[in-house]
Formats: C-alpha cells, sequence, structure tokens
C-alpha cells in the first residue's frame, strides 16, 4: 500500500520513500521517471534523487546530464559514462536536446499560443523574472488548449535552459502554473505543482533517441479531459511551432 506525503511516496510497510521509476537501462544511460516534490540534491538527511538513484541501482559512475526543479515531475537522463556524459552535455550546450513540457494553468493566458522572450533576472524569495531586454534571452515556444472548469493546459517548448525558465514564462502571459506557490499560482488549492518533463529526444552514437512519459501523479493530469486534450499534443516534434 502507498499513500501520498508531501508529495513524496512511502511504503507504509518498508518506511522506503519512492522518488522515481526507472524507464530504461542502456550501456550510457538511463532514463528515469522524477515524482514531483523529489529534490535532485540532497536535502539535511533526506539523501536527493541523483544519490537515491546511484545507490539503488548499483552503479559505480553516475552522471546528471540535466535536473528537474523539485516540484516538476517526469523525464530525467543521467549517464552511467563520462564520455557518455560529456557527448550528452554537448547535445545539451548546442541545442540538439529537443524538450517538451506539459503545464496547467487556472488562469487565462494573454495569448493562446506563440513565443515568449526576455532576459531573466533574480526577483525576490529565490524567484525569477522575466525582462523586456534581450542580451541573453530565454526563449520559450508554447501552444494550449482548453481543459474546461477555467483550466488551461499548455504544451512547451523550451529553446534555451535556464533556471525557472517555463514557470517565469507562463506567469509573465499571466498564466503561472497551478500550484506553483512561488510564482502566484497558489490561488486555488492543488495537490500538486502542474509542471510535467514529457518528452526528450536527443542524438547520441549516430543514434537518435525519443523517450515520452504522460503523468503519473496529480488529479488533473490523470482526469480523462485532460487525456482527451492530450491527443493534440502526443506527437510535439510534428507540430508547427511558433517561429523563434
Amino acid at each position: 500500500m502507498t499513500v501520498m506525503l508531501k508529495q513524496n511516496f512511502i511504503d507504509l510497510t518498508s518506511g522506503i520513500v519512492f522518488m522515481y521509476d526507472l524507464l530504461d537501462d542502456t550501456a550510457d544511460f538511463i532514463v528515469i521517471y522524477k515524482y514531483p516534490g523529489v529534490s535532485f540534491h540532497r536535502e539535511g538527511d533526506q539523501a536527493g534523487l541523483f544519490e537515491t538513484v546511484k545507490q539503488q541501482q548499483m552503479l559505480n559512475e553516475l552522471y546528471p546530464v540535466h535536473r528537474l526543479d523539485k516540484v516538476t515531475s517526469g523525464m530525467l537522463i543521467m549517464a552511467k559514462t563520462a564520455t557518455a556524459n560529456r557527448m550528452l552535455g554537448e547535445a545539451f550546450a548546442q541545442r540538439q536536446v529537443e524538450k517538451y513540457y506539459l503545464a496547467v494553468s487556472k488562469r487565462k493566458p494573454r495569448k493562446k499560443q506563440g513565443l515568449i522572450k526576455g532576459d531573466m533576472e533574480r526577483a525576490r524569495r529565490g524567484a525569477w523574472k522575466l525582462t523586456i531586454n534581450q542580451s541573453n534571452p530565454a526563449i520559450t515556444q508554447f501552444f494550449s488548449k482548453s481543459l474546461g472548469d477555467g483550466e488551461r493546459l499548455f504544451l512547451v517548448k523550451p529553446y534555451t535552459g535556464q533556471t525557472h525558465q517555463i514557470r517565469v514564462a507562463l506567469k509573465s502571459i499571466g498564466a503561472p502554473i497551478w500550484g506553483d506557490e512561488l510564482y502566484g499560482g497558489q490561488d486555488v488549492h492543488a495537490d500538486r505543482t502542474y509542471l510535467h518533463a514529457f518528452q526528450l529526444r536527443f542524438p547520441l552514437n549516430s543514434k537518435t533517441y525519443c523517450y515520452q512519459v504522460m503523468p503519473r501523479h496529480g488529479d488533473v493530469f490523470l482526469q480523462p479531459r485532460f487525456i482527451e486534450a492530450m491527443q493534440d499534443f502526443m506527437h510535439p516534434d510534428t507540430l508547427a511551432w511558433p517561429a523563434l
């Protein structure tokens, strides 16, 4: 039996905290589904996701290719060799990795699809804000559609990879992510922050890999109206994305 506690999942019989599901295990990397509310790094006495994965998978080597915010669920890659880590890191740096996210907001955006672009600057309480400057802009493309009941589904493609980029971008168009207390999405009670890393497509060793995973936690993500709305978004790499 499992129960939710502070967005971690605990087996009552063993006391084990579940942080992730293993999706694939190759010679070069592993792919995991990160649970919402799980920190990538250690927090006090609580081991972080990376440390836990390395220990539970009994790996002598493991490298954190990229990260997700604590509130975000979904797809993560971790390299099993230094060579794979270098190659994947270069692919991310050269923007050869396609990343797609899902988000839900309780507010109507100022535009339903398009491009969000601007420099990001530090704000209060560890938050960031988008500015009109364009010296090193965060660039985010998105589509959205109504879920009904005042909720809106976003399919988001971040072209750049700056801290809190998607969370800041959606707030900037008046649609903070539901459950995201740091960026103003706490006006209605939510059982989680509704941001999910949905699909990753990347090259490695002359081969292209593509992984996709639907959200596994969150009442809205599990409702039939969300599943129905997702039919238009199941192949995000084939969509006509707004021009950069």
